[in-house]
């Protein structure tokens, strides 16, 4: 099966399953893909033609960023190969790439004590300010969500 007959199969089937805002976060990433394997067929594209492609596209990129561009692609090459019955690997789980592109692991949250929490919002300047840590504790609002409230929404 050639990529460009493989993109069209994930296309479709991303349509009918993911957000809008997904489906543009996959696009610019298979249209750059598309563009540089297009007449290759699934089965000749090696882990090292998919690292040149990775250092090519996301060179200047957070780690976290080229890790969801790898898991994109991977995520491309399963889907594929799984619906089409083919018996070729993965490129994309080769140990080296694996690592390459392995996510960052993040610190835990410190999760406030309500002690805490209520004492914080007690000691707050003015009413304005009160009231934004009183929605963000008691309702578990986000700052942009506190901010976007508007009357109508009480």
């Amino acid at each position: 099966m050639l990529i460009r007959d493989a993109m069209e199969l994930f296309t479709q089937h991303l349509k009918g399953t993911v957000k809008k805002s997904t489906m543009k976060s996959y696009g610019a990433l298979l249209e750059r893909f598309r563009l540089k394997f297009s007449d290759h067929e699934i089965s000749v594209i090696s882990p090292e033609d998919i690292s040149k492609f990775f250092e090519e596209c996301t060179g200047g990129l957070s780690r976290a960023t080229r890790h969801l561009r790898y898991t994109q692609v991977k995520a491309f090459f399963n889907y594929v190969i799984e619906s089409s019955g083919l018996t070729t690997k993965n490129p994309c789980t080769v140990g080296m790439l694996m690592k390459s592109f392995k996510n960052v692991h993040h610190q835990p949250r410190k999760i406030l004590d309500k002690e805490t929490v209520d004492e914080m919002i007690f000691n707050a300047r003015g009413f304005g300010d009160r009231l934004i840590l009183e929605l963000q504790a008691r309702c578990g609002l986000r700052v942009g969500e506190v901010l976007n409230l508007r009357a109508a929404d009480v």
